[in-house]
């Protein structure tokens, strides 16, 4: 009976336009290019909740406007994060929020399932095909490599079941991310306000970055590449080669720092691989305010080394937007309809198959400094004022206003 209804499932997603071979002509870079998604079939937004990429707020209204969807669709969702260990991002945001956004577009619990694979690429796969064969109709996930995440594609193509690509791109029907090039030119941008605003008036700079097989760490590498290609001044003294584990990040950064002894500055993607960094240079006896160091994802660590002036600033990606987001377009598909151009307001090109066009949602990053921390991240409670305001930071919390 579920192979019957996947099958007849599986062509309405054709009928509404869902398949990638469609999306387009490549573009350069990976960020937005176009206004929207492939065209939709007749009438399958007509009867549609008008959503879209701006709609979503922090007490998820907008969701609650897909219930509609939550009836005309059937079977259930199906999320795969990928670890809790290089970012804690994902259990501590992206799958309550997650849970949320789902619940309040109409989905019950048991309609909802999400997993993480725990670093594991053999767990993402089985957690997939589990999910399938208890009825998934949609799958959101964001593996580690792009393998794995072509092999749960394949997978559920196979079975009729859509797939949707979360912050990571692999070869889904929709991409949900923030503009990841935007969000390496928020690095570069804060880095070099940052390196003015500290003295540091020719930088000598260690260029780290993420996992060179994850496609988000190219592409904010990228973004940071064209502002360091824009500053003829600096100088990149090394370039590691890139790893989203923080200990491996500190003993490529240890090296490329023993090696050019006179670098002043660095740039670094992430807060979670900032951090061990940043005490390590701590213990060499470097002060605050002169040694320029740039992070994203706004952790806890983070935005309190940007308090005591050992960081620069981090890019800030409100999840509470990629998941409502997220949650929007799946609640389409599962409906088999269309999601509207207005909510799939970009293209990103694919480079896991062959630079076609996916059509993406694509969310605008912040960059916060202690300047702005109270209007971001704690207005937002993406982190409360009370775990960064601890007695340590006491000072500097009041310095910032934040309270």
């Amino acid at each position: 009976m579920r192979l019957t209804k996947k099958r007849a499932y599986a062509a309405a997603l054709a009928a509404a336009g869902l398949v990638v071979s469609a999306c387009g002509s490549s573009s350069s870079g990976g960020s937005a290019v176009g206004t929207g998604s492939s065209t939709p079939s007749t009438g399958s937004t007509s009867s549609a909740p008008n959503i879209t990429a701006s709609s979503f707020t922090q007490d998820f209204s907008a969701m609650a406007q897909l219930t509609s969807l939550a009836a005309a669709g059937h079977g259930s969702v199906g999320v795969i994060l990928p670890d809790t260990d290089t970012s804690s991002r994902y259990q501590e945001f992206d799958a309550p929020l997650l849970t949320k956004a789902f619940k309040t577009a109409g989905l019950t619990g048991s309609q909802i399932s999400i997993k993480n694979a725990q670093h594991s690429d053999t767990t993402f796969v089985t957690d997939a095909q589990a999910m399938i064969t208890n009825g998934a109709t949609v799958l959101l996930i964001d593996p580690e490599d792009p393998g794995t995440g072509k092999r749960v594609e394949t997978y559920a193509q196979q079975h009729g079941v859509a797939v949707i690509d979360y912050d990571r791109i692999t070869q889904g029907s929709y991409y949900i991310s923030f503009d990841n090039v935007a969000v390496g030119k928020l690095i570069g941008q804060g880095f070099a306000k940052c390196a003015t605003d500290w003295g540091v008036s020719k930088p000598n700079i260690i260029e780290m970055a993420g996992d060179p097989t994850d496609n988000n760490a190219t592409l904010f590498k990228q973004g940071y590449d064209s502002v360091i290609k824009a500053n003829p001044s600096w100088t990149v003294a090394a370039q590691p080669a890139g790893t989203w584990t923080p200990n491996k990040a500190l003993t490529e950064f240890q090296g490329a720092y023993t090696a050019h002894p006179s670098v002043n500055s660095a740039i670094i993607p992430n807060d979670e691989n900032a951090g061990p960094i940043i005490n390590y240079l701590k213990n060499k006896g470097v002060k605050a305010k002169s040694f320029p160091i740039t992070g994203q994802d706004a952790t806890l660590q983070g935005l309190q080394n940007i308090l005591s002036g050992y960081q620069c600033g981090t890019a800030y990606k409100p999840i509470f937007l990629e998941a409502q987001a997220a949650a929007a377009v799946a609640m389409f598909v599962r409906a088999g309809k269309t999601p509207p151009a207005a909510l799939v307001n970009g293209q990103t090109s694919n480079p896991n198959n062959g630079g076609k066009n996916m059509p993406s949602v694509l969310l605008t990053p912040e960059w916060v400094t202690t300047a702005n921390m109270e209007s971001t991240v704690v207005k937002d409670n993406f982190v409360p004022a009370k775990q960064i305001c601890t007695a340590k930071y006491s000072a500097e919390c009041q310095a910032a206003g934040i309270s």
